[in-house]
């Protein structure tokens, strides 16, 4: 029985002539790293790198009154982002589990009709676009760009200095969660190339950072640019410990649709005062009590946690809950994690025990994020 082949980003040329590692990532051949996790790491933590996240979901709605009914389908207020503006949420089901955490962007009407985007999981591309359409908002229409067009992510302290000369119009102006449309500075353009690029101040390494959405042809005209300028290319490898260690959970790992935003330590994007999908849920979990939370931990035995290992509380014979990420930070020298446990150890101090290759490993909860950029003098 034959395979389907994986797909691959418009720039997959460009990172098989960097040397890339590759890696299967929700149905996708990606770069895993180039020069090596650490190293793409500690670039984007100390000054600057760029992702191909092209593999991610991207979807253009518009609707008439298209804002109050993706708020029916939402835990958070849409109601209150304005043009120009972006929202982090999670989309629910019934019972309150969460069906994909996603960015809402807001864009300018277009006549009657409200314009928004969405950035969507690549593992939930398929799954989130059928959900919505099933939805019955009235007069959805919806554009599928993800295979169509180049997602990049610039992150980093420097990202604004290294990404400005390419760009016409002032990256300053926006602020976090702010979005806009920007003139490539590019020599020679396709003539089919769209006039403008979409450009958000948004990213999911805790640093400064831009995710643009770019044509095929800009897309690997800004990469190649980017990376002759310096600026480090980087894999799925340092992604995922950039985001670990700013406390970002990654969807089908520290949550999914038998998880709960209350659960998931994601009670501040509950706020929609208006009827949503899985508010009833969400009111009986707490009126009842919440079981179990999500929390973060740091290692104080030297080991290194990994998805999947028990966690136990001091002395206790069965567990009280899993770790569902963990690493070797770079950026701080020992292990931290995220992990389901019960409620009652789930306050910062609490001591836990990480079952490590047969044995116990001390940890203990702490206050996410693991890792807090410094704000710019």
């Amino acid at each position: 029985m034959s395979q389907t082949p994986l797909q691959r980003t418009p720039l997959f040329p460009l990172h098989q002539a960097l040397g890339a590692r590759f890696v299967s990532f929700a149905g996708w051949e990606m770069p895993l790293y180039y020069q090596g996790v650490v190293a793409e790491h500690r670039a984007v933590r100390e000054q600057a790198g760029i992702f191909d996240i092209s593999h991610m979901g991207k979807f253009t709605l518009w609707g008439p009154a298209l804002g109050s009914h993706l708020s029916r389908l939402v835990p958070s207020d849409l109601s209150a982002v304005r043009v120009g503006s972006a929202r982090y949420t999670v989309l629910l089901n019934p019972l309150g589990g969460i069906v994909d955490d996603v960015i809402f962007y807001r864009h300018p009407p277009e006549g009657e009709l409200e314009h928004w985007s969405l950035i969507v999981n690549a593992a939930t591309c398929q799954k989130d676009r059928e959900w919505l359409q099933q939805q019955g908002i009235p007069g959805l229409e919806l554009q599928d760009r993800t295979v169509s067009h180049v997602l990049l992510a610039v992150q980093g302290p420097a990202a604004e200095e290294v990404l400005q000369p390419f760009l016409e119009g002032s990256l300053k102006a926006l602020r976090r969660f702010q979005h806009g449309q920007f003139i490539p500075r590019a020599p020679q353009r396709e003539s089919s190339a769209e006039a403008s690029v979409f450009v958000a101040r948004t990213g999911y390494t805790g640093e400064d950072g831009f995710e643009l959405l770019l044509s095929p042809s800009d897309g690997r005209w800004l990469w190649e640019q980017l990376v002759q300028a310096g600026v480090q290319p980087c894999g799925l490898g340092c992604r995922d410990t950039l985001r670990l260690e700013a406390g970002f959970c990654l969807y089908g790992q520290d949550i999914d649709e038998s998880t709960t935003p209350l659960e998931a330590d994601l009670a501040w994007l509950v706020n929609n005062p208006a009827e949503y999908l899985g508010k009833a849920a969400l009111e009986n979990q707490r009126a009842e009590g919440i079981p179990r939370r999500l929390v973060g931990f740091r290692m104080l035995d030297r080991a290194i946690p990994r998805s999947g290992y028990a966690i136990y509380a001091p002395n206790s014979s069965q567990p009280i809950g899993r770790v569902t990420s963990g690493t070797h930070s770079p950026t701080l020298g020992y292990g931290i994690g995220l992990g389901y446990v019960d409620s009652t150890w789930a306050e910062v101090g609490s001591r836990l025990e990480i079952e490590i290759r047969g044995q116990r490993r001390l940890a203990e909860v702490v206050k996410k994020p693991f890792y807090r950029r410094q704000a710019p003098a």
